[in-house]
């Protein structure tokens, strides 16, 4: 049985005009109420994932989401439905959308959505708070029991760093290129309870390490346990949260079936007694740092031979190890198609190469603005 998997993602709001970020997702928000969306439910039965919209930690941020799905075209064609909910009620508020990891112009400072908990985070966190208004892509892929979750999360965090490097999409920031790939992974450690974590060995150990985060306050609530990989809360799936918001759903697609490859080899590799690599924090978080700076520009570090290795080969190494699984859940052609791809221009790249066409960030903001309407607007649609 193929197993189920999701996507949740951040776009954000920008001024058409200025280029600027929006703080404007109340507006959107009651434009999309008033389109006679987001009801929450419709002659008795729950509305798809895709029809609804949510409010993040920032007004210039909304949040789309896609239902479980096996079928990975299932899976971007409800992407795409998702991102027309939010396109469409974002143009009604003469606002448009992009699917970027950080805000490219400087602007306001950030305005903090009318909701109780998040201004606790801003009270509580300060600055960590007030900067992090990034966007990331979350991918959830169905577990049978928390027991699996613990030993697939032991088992996959060296690979993600290079779903980081595929999926760089923010090298612009406060108007000028920052010089990494993703930004938005720098801004996003600064939080006390994001990052790599090393093996917990036991759904006890599991809860211990998260029960400790919380009780010294670097989080608020499980909500708030930013680990690159975690069990979900309220549902039955692992969640992977490295990765920034990408342009392309075709990539982000991509990066989704490479998850739960990983979830599924990992768990076969329990059952099988394969040994659980033994990596360092250190260590993890250097690989992140090389995939944040680099993103598939330069070497990554290799998870299996534990050194430099350029970034083609590691996602090569990543497509074999991942090899039966990715052909038993039909995705092998899909994956090795977006990678061929991929490894020469990903969405970093693609912002670098809308400067060098411009000469400004400003430019970059257009072609980005562009590039994300095009994956939902159907061609010849005003």
């Amino acid at each position: 049985m193929v197993r189920t998997v999701g996507l949740e993602e951040e776009l954000m709001l920008l001024d058409p005009r200025s280029r600027e970020v929006a703080p404007a997702a109340q507006r959107v928000l009651k434009e999309f109420r008033e389109r006679g969306r987001g009801r929450g439910h419709s002659r008795g039965h729950a509305r798809a994932a895709t029809d609804e919209l949510d409010q993040e930690l920032f007004r210039h941020q909304l949040e789309i989401r896609t239902d479980p799905a096996c079928d990975a075209d299932d899976l971007h064609a409800q992407l795409v439905a998702a991102r027309r909910t939010a396109g469409e009620a974002a143009a009604a508020a003469g606002l448009a959308l992009g699917a970027c990891g950080t805000v490219p112009l400087g602007g306001e400072e950030a305005a903090v959505s009318p909701n109780d908990r998040y201004r606790d985070m801003v009270d509580t966190f300060g600055d960590v708070a007030r900067t992090g208004g990034t966007c990331g892509m979350h991918v959830h892929v169905g577990i049978e029991s928390d027991e699996e979750g613990v030993v697939v999360l032991d088992r996959i965090a060296p690979w993600l760093p290079a779903l980081l490097a595929l999926s760089a999409n923010s090298p612009y920031a406060e108007g000028r290129d920052t010089g990494y790939a993703s930004w938005r992974a720098q801004v996003w450690r600064r939080w006390p309870s994001a990052g790599p974590t090393e093996r917990f060995g036991s759904v006890a150990g599991y809860h211990e390490v998260c029960r400790t985060m919380l009780a010294s306050g670097a989080a608020r609530d499980p909500g708030m346990l930013y680990l690159d990989a975690r069990l979900s809360t309220g549902q039955p799936t692992v969640e992977v949260r490295v990765c920034d918001v990408c342009t392309d759903p075709a990539e982000a697609v991509t990066i989704a079936v490479l998850v739960r490859g990983l979830v599924e080899t990992a768990a076969r590799d329990a059952v099988s007694g394969v040994p659980v690599p033994a990596w360092r924090a250190e260590e993890l978080r250097v690989a992140h740092w090389r995939a944040s700076r680099y993103g598939m520009a330069d070497h990554l570090v290799h998870p299996l031979h534990r050194e430099l290795r350029p970034a083609r080969e590691v996602l090569d190494d990543l497509a074999r190890h991942l090899g039966p699984v990715l052909a038993e859940a039909g995705d092998a052609e899909r994956v090795a198609a977006v990678l061929e791809r991929a490894v020469r221009d990903n969405g970093a790249t693609r912002q670098r190469a809308a400067f060098e066409r411009t000469a400004s960030v400003q430019g970059v903001v257009d072609d980005l603005v562009a590039r994300t309407e095009a994956t939902w607007r159907p061609a010849g649609k005003p």
